[in-house]
């Protein structure tokens, strides 16, 4: 059997693996290991299984994993996120549609602040669904906001799934964390229109909330002023160039710990809950990585890349039209598997294709994970969509699923503009680095 088919096959293996839903680090150890097992014997798999991991942990850039991840939890136990709804409510919750917008607007608040989807998902989800429930709202409208507004999560920095795309692809990751910030801004800004949009041509979907008077507003503003500050210090610092982005995530992380204790909304018991799902969580992002360094040697050994480069080069689709083809790829693809499964199962095939055809890999790696986000509100799978289900648990799945359809269209027309517009994602990267 030749290199090339037992490359396909051990692909075949591992969607098979991931589509029964074995864990993504597991299913990727087994086909990694296993196929240099099997390609090039079993000392060079356990040589690979020993450096790797060493090298892998060693890697100081790693750091922001578990340190904005510990910002995002502590923010959520101090009631920053609620802080950043009220806020958010205060200034646009008295027009139609206003508290999906402020859900939508607090999504990417705190996406600015834990870097997860899911993690936005569920906190807006458990601030904000009583709220629009009790003011007779369409549960399409209300449950499609919050599971398509936790995708800001996986875009707006520090988003993991730079971190990841990074890692796997060894570029900055302050330089991604800031082609970010625009595309982040123009998918928020689709978001509400797309609900301003709904709420005309239904008003019943999103009828109006109680006017705030001045005062009001003030206090809310006042109320979300420490998040906003924290964003303002780890992201604006970045963009200074006054931290490196393992810098930020420390500072960070702090800050969000003195200002919970400072304002006596943290304890001793809630800090170590919120250090315990951070070490989970890191470990679990952890463990994918040290699999996906077993899997790219494993496709390198195969020729599994020089495969899909000679595929793609006799398909002559030229720079603009490869780029569309990866991205249905992991357009179908985010109907069926998980974000980070797909980079590091996608990303040691098309990156490679990616840098031959002289397509900028910071713009690539922000249009990949706008395509990720896809993924989080694309049935079947769809994982936004059961996040804000465990919440709204009165709500049937489909209705939810109906109603995050006019924001995926949304997001094909975000993704449009930025393949159209390629300095939106690399103006201020590009401003910051050269």
């Amino acid at each position: 059997m030749s290199d090339g088919i037992i490359g396909l096959f051990g692909i075949v293996v591992l969607l098979a693996l991931l589509l029964v839903r074995i864990p993504v680090a597991f299913a990727m150890f087994v086909v990694g290991f296993m196929g240099l097992w099997i390609v090039d014997g079993l000392h060079v798999a356990t040589g690979l299984l020993a450096s790797e991991t060493f090298t892998l942990a060693s890697k100081p850039e790693l750091v922001v994993i578990p340190l904005f991840i510990l910002m995002g939890n502590v923010a959520s136990a101090t009631g920053m996120s609620r802080q950043l709804y009220d806020a958010a409510y205060a200034m646009i919750g008295h027009v139609r549609g206003g508290l999906a917008s402020a859900t939508i607007i607090g999504c990417g608040g705190f996406a600015a602040l834990s870097g997860s989807s899911v993690a936005s998902a569920l906190t807006m989800g458990k601030v904000s669904l009583k709220e629009m429930e009790r003011f007779n709202y369409d549960p399409r409208l209300s449950t499609g906001s919050v599971a398509a507004g936790g995708t800001l999560g996986i875009l707006i920095p520090p988003s993991t799934g730079f971190v990841i795309y990074a890692i796997l692809t060894e570029q900055s990751i302050g330089r991604l964390f800031m082609a970010g910030v625009m595309p982040g801004i123009l998918l928020l800004t689709l978001f509400v229109l797309t609900v301003s949009v709904l709420c005309a041509v239904r008003p019943e979907y999103g009828p109006r909330g109680p006017k705030t008077t001045l005062i009001e507003k003030r206090r809310a503003i006042t109320g979300a002023f420490p998040i906003l500050l924290l964003v303002l210090v780890t992201i604006g610092g970045i963009y200074r160039g006054i931290f490196s982005p393992e810098e930020a995530a420390g500072v960070g992380a702090g800050l969000a710990v003195v200002y919970g204790f400072a304002t006596r909304s943290l304890g001793v018991k809630v800090l170590m809950v919120a250090v315990q799902d951070s070490v989970v969580t890191s470990a679990t992002v952890m463990l994918i990585l040290i699999a996906a360094h077993l899997l790219n040697p494993f496709f390198a050994l195969t020729h599994i890349t020089e495969i899909v480069g000679n595929f793609l080069s006799y398909l002559d689709l030229g720079m603009i039209g490869t780029l569309l083809f990866i991205l249905f790829v992991y357009l179908v693809l985010g109907c069926f598997l998980e974000g980070f499964a797909m980079l590091v199962l996608t990303l040691p095939i098309f990156f490679p294709v990616v840098l031959e055809m002289g397509i900028d890999p910071i713009w690539f790696g922000v249009l990949v994970v706008l395509t990720l986000e896809m993924g989080l509100i694309s049935p079947p799978v769809g994982i936004n969509v059961f996040i804000v289900k465990s919440v709204a648990t009165s709500v049937p799945l489909g209705q939810i699923f109906r109603g995050v359809i006019p924001f995926w269209f949304a997001m094909i027309l975000a993704l449009a503009i930025l393949i159209a517009f390629p300095q939106i994602s690399l103006e201020l990267p590009n401003s910051m680095f050269n």
